[in-house]
């Protein structure tokens, strides 16, 4: 490698000279400066510049290069610069997301030295520099004073504990450096304490090749799936694992891994409905390679406090759904049973605890109970487990057996009537109607239309359609069509298709009907010699693009058996497109400690390329409040915090409101179940 380039000094940068990404001064057209702690591989090295890599560009003869250095020497030339095969830029693709995540991991200083001595990941400077760092802001202060009229100057200034006024933020993308395409991600993860001192280091993230191989090539992986480069998430990440699926069975996934490629097809740039046809090739084995948050790394005085250990419960009785708890046994040889029984329910995914052997090791340590859920056993994570797993990581396993587990509330010490612990079910979440002031645009790229249908028809003729959803729904959808059938006088009209949401028929609401009350109103007014349908179709630009049809079968994804017998489902995609009047929301509250973080990233706000975006959940992360609570998932969006709306926020505003939330936080959020595969 050749010397670094130097960058300039702090003395004398005004803020018209420095960068709003990189904090350095260089030309608008130059590549962004970074100050790197260690030594970087050579194989995360431009081959033009020297320096590691800047939104990797992957060419088709396998070198890698910077973005801006390459377009620029492909400006002058139409070779690869290494070994001179014919280049243009349009054959090159942005590379995997699994090195765009370990370039974003490389460590580097802030450029304020004099000010600022802080260290962190390359794609958290931005972040730092707009939210943390006093060099940065004093700079943006005196520029903003400047232009302020003469009765601002009265205001005192900012004391150094304030973060910077998030009108006189400059609105700018929290990208990290992987490419323009990126959606912003806000870091609720990482937090500092009052003294801007670290309390946990970075995220540990690891590639992870899953092999599953299927008896029946047609058989479904049962993992349900958010995100595309279409969306706000960017990647392709998993929402949820099927409950005894092949994917369950196999046990290495989990919700919120990130799958980067399937069977050597990158997914790292695809919109949702191409991953969707790539993980439903037919055949009998499919090699993911997934991207795994594993929680965060302890810094050397935080060792006492493992990363992977569940957060510290604050004492509340009104806590929701129960208490993170912690227990060690210990056996005297490897082969000593714990004298556990672990079942599953019909109700809820995961394990639990049925019975402690009297006598046996659980239940003379006294720490678990009957009806306990099972998190994870020594770093496995649980939540979505079978006891089989659960038994052979307890064989597999030394002297120490590590369990985390989630206890809810005995009834009878709130004062219920005697419900036994065993028969005990978490309280159904509470749903209610987006209120007005939550309303929103769908994200951009997605949209409405609302089409009207009337029919005169013979009495004994039926519509021809089948439905599902309704509001008693895991999920609370709306009223869905499912089919049109070739027989009935909808599918003669042809205005009306699969994926369409009821609104009415006849002048009746149908928006918050549960699926039996719809049932019943269709087929009561589907009787009358005139039928006026109210319906809702949602469409994306990508489908558009692609001269795809919205309501094509291969843009959809089938379900196993639900309770109504209804087996088709839109894409998650499908949902994103609803107006807000139609979204129901519910309320979650979490709970933690000062010095821990919630555990949650998430992609939205404004944004230069898209206008205002709204705020998804893009990551959870193991071993922190969100992850132990287990009712957020990916591709949840964030209505409101504490009861304020986020809509209009950006990043800037959104960073600052979640960390003064001490000890709790009430997010509103909107969730529409995952495309699943």
């Amino acid at each position: 490698m050749t010397e670094p380039k130097v960058p300039l000094p702090v003395g004398g940068i005004t803020w018209a000279r420095v960068c709003r990404e990189c904090g350095q001064c260089h030309e608008g057209q130059d590549s962004h400066l970074y100050e790197y702690q260690d030594e970087v591989d050579d194989e995360l090295v431009c081959h033009i510049c020297l320096q590691p890599l800047l939104q990797p560009m992957d060419t088709p003869c396998g070198h890698t290069y910077c973005f801006q250095c390459l377009s620029n020497f492909l400006h002058d030339h139409d070779f690869c610069p290494v070994d001179r095969q014919r280049l243009q830029l349009q054959h090159c693709r942005t590379s995997s997301l699994l090195v765009r995540n370990l370039l974003d991991k490389l460590t580097v200083l802030c450029p304020f030295r004099s000010e600022c001595q802080q260290s962190m990941q390359r794609c958290e400077l931005q972040p730092h520099l707009h939210n943390r760092c006093p060099a940065f802001r004093r700079l943006r202060e005196e520029a903003e004073k400047k232009k302020r009229p003469s009765w601002n100057e009265l205001k005192g200034s900012k004391s150094d504990g304030d973060l910077a006024d998030t009108k006189s933020t400059p609105i700018t993308r929290t990208t990290q450096p992987a490419g323009p395409s990126e959606p912003g991600l806000v870091n609720p993860a990482y937090e500092e304490g009052e003294d801007d001192t670290p309390l946990r280091s970075s995220l540990v993230a690891e590639a992870t090749v899953v092999e599953l191989i299927r008896e029946d090539p047609e058989e479904g992986l049962g993992l349900r799936i958010v995100g595309g480069k279409d969306t706000p998430l960017g990647n392709i990440v998993i929402q949820e694992i099927v409950r005894d699926s092949l994917a369950a069975r196999d046990g290495k996934l989990a919700p919120g891994d990130h799958i980067l490629e399937v069977n050597d097809v990158s997914l790292a740039s695809v919109p949702h409905s191409r991953a969707i046809s790539v993980l439903r090739l037919s055949g009998s084995r499919l090699r993911l390679t997934a991207m795994q948050e594993k929680g965060f790394k302890p810094r050397p005085e935080h060792l006492a406090q493992p990363s992977a250990s569940p957060p510290t419960q604050p004492a509340n009785p009104n806590q929701n759904p129960g208490t993170v708890i912690q227990v060690t046994l210990v056996k005297r040889d490897r082969s000593e049973p714990l004298g556990i029984k672990l079942i599953r329910k019909s109700e809820e995914p995961g394990v639990f605890i049925l019975d402690l052997l009297p006598g046996g090791l659980a239940a003379k340590d006294g720490k678990l109970r009957n009806n306990d859920k099972v998190l994870g056993i020594n770093g496995h994570d649980l939540r979505h487990g079978t006891p089989e797993s659960a038994a052979t990581i307890i064989q597999a396993s030394e002297m120490r057996v590590n369990f985390v587990v989630m206890r809810c509330p005995d009834p009878t010490e709130e004062g219920g009537e005697g419900q036994s612990r065993g028969a005990r079910r978490v309280p159904e979440p509470q749903y209610f109607r987006r209120r007005s002031t939550f309303m929103k645009e769908p994200p951009g790229g997605f949209s409405s239309q609302e089409k009207t249908v009337t029919l005169k028809k013979e009495p004994r003729h039926s519509l021809g359609i089948t439905i599902a959803g309704g509001r008693d729904g895991r999920s609370r959808l709306p009223v869905y069509i499912t089919s049109v059938q070739p027989v009935g006088c909808l599918h003669r009209d042809g205005t009306i298709k699969t994926g369409d949401i009821l609104l009415s028929i006849n002048g009746i609401d149908l928006t918050q009907l549960t699926y039996n009350e719809a049932v019943t109103v269709l087929k009561t007014q589907a009787a009358q010699s005139t039928v006026t349908l109210r319906v809702i179709q949602t469409f994306s630009d990508e489908e558009e693009q692609d001269g795809e049809s919205s309501s094509r079968e291969d843009m959809d994804t089938q379900e196993g058996t639900k309770e109504d017998d209804i087996n088709w489902v839109p894409l998650w995609t499908r949902w994103l497109g609803l107006p807000s009047y139609m979204h129901w929301c519910r309320d979650i509250m979490l709970m933690k400690t000062n010095c821990e973080s919630w555990g949650f990233s998430i992609v939205g706000g404004y944004e230069e390329s898209r206008g205002q975006q709204p705020f998804f959940i893009k990551t959870i992360v193991p071993g922190t409040p969100a992850h132990f609570d287990g009712r957020l998932n990916c591709g949840d969006e964030i209505v409101a915090v504490n009861g304020l709306t986020t809509v209009g926020m950006n990043n800037s505003s959104l960073i600052p409101m979640l960390k003064l939330q001490k000890n709790k936080v009430t997010l509103t959020v909107v969730s529409w179940p995952g495309s699943l595969v």
